[in-house]
């Protein structure tokens, strides 16, 4: 053979005859073994046609079936029990949508609480902020009119009782609105005229209560001005002008030149001397400068 024409092969077509040999024996004689028919497997289990029984003997035959009472029981209870879940399981639903409902309410109940609350605290805030408003307004209307009447009084203080006489006649003569009669201790009764120092001068006028001006000098002119001029005045009781301040309410021309002229004469002018008056005594003088004199 051809296949055989070497030495290495025969020895190798002889060694694999002889393992294939040797396993046809191994599997003749050493082989698996099986059972005919093969063993059943599982538990056995007794013949009967039931699922109850008592006795020792096996019947070959089907036995007839003797009612049971306790049976019959267990398995009426047990449908009892099978019909009472039954009918109770639905009754669950109703009850979890109730909770769930009242939960949706309460919640809604507080939210609607929680917006009242917030409603009536703005209320709250708003009407104390408008209160404080009106609080500061009120006060700020009593603190303007406690400067007014501070301003006031001083002026009164400073007026000195001018607009005070006393007298035994009655009846009046001016042109204000106010009783009285107006015009100048030192003036002509047939005179028209209601301001000047009376008689033949028109210098101003000179008031301090019942107290009369002894010297009056007149101011100097040394400007191109015109108008009046009020200087507020104190007095002691010797009749000596110790303060006097120009340019008060009343004024129609606070030129430099006018009010320094008007304080100088102002503190010139004498006055009768009143052991009874304070000392000092608040009063006015009154002078028009006019370019036309």
């Amino acid at each position: 053979m051809k296949g055989l024409n070497t030495i290495h092969k025969r020895k190798s077509a002889t060694i694999t005859t002889i393992i294939m040999l040797l396993l046809l024996l191994c599997i003749f004689f050493f082989g698996l073994k099986y059972l005919d028919p093969p063993i059943e497997s599982g538990i056995a289990v007794n013949f009967g046609t039931s699922n109850v029984g008592s006795g020792n003997i096996q019947p070959l035959e089907p036995v007839k079936t003797q009612p049971n009472p306790e049976v019959t029981e267990e398995v009426s209870q047990e449908e009892v029990v099978e019909e009472v879940v039954e009918e109770s399981s639905p009754d669950n639903s109703p009850t979890e949508d109730v909770v769930t409902q009242e939960s949706e309410e309460s919640i809604k109940i507080r939210k609607e609480k929680e917006a009242e609350r917030k409603e009536q605290a703005e209320a709250d805030r708003v009407a104390k902020a408008k209160a404080e408003a009106i609080k500061k307004a009120k006060a700020e209307a009593a603190r303007k009119q406690k400067i007014e009447d501070d301003k006031k009084r001083k002026l009164d203080e400073m007026m000195g009782g001018l607009n005070t006489s006393e007298g035994t006649t009655t009846g009046g003569e001016g042109n204000d609105n106010t009783a009285g009669d107006k015009g100048n201790e030192n003036g002509d009764p047939n005179a028209d005229g209601y301001y000047g120092n009376g008689g033949s001068g028109g210098g101003g006028d000179y008031q301090l209560g019942n107290r009369k001006a002894l010297s009056r000098p007149k101011p100097n002119y040394e400007c191109e001005e015109e108008g009046l001029v009020i200087v507020a005045i104190e007095v002691d009781r010797n009749g000596k002008v110790i303060k006097a301040t120009p340019g008060v309410k009343g004024s129609t021309n606070t030129a430099a030149c006018l009010l320094s002229q008007a304080k100088i004469a102002a503190l010139k002018t004498t006055w009768q001397a009143d052991s009874k008056a304070g000392s000092k005594q608040i009063g006015i003088i009154k002078y028009r400068f006019s370019l036309s004199n």
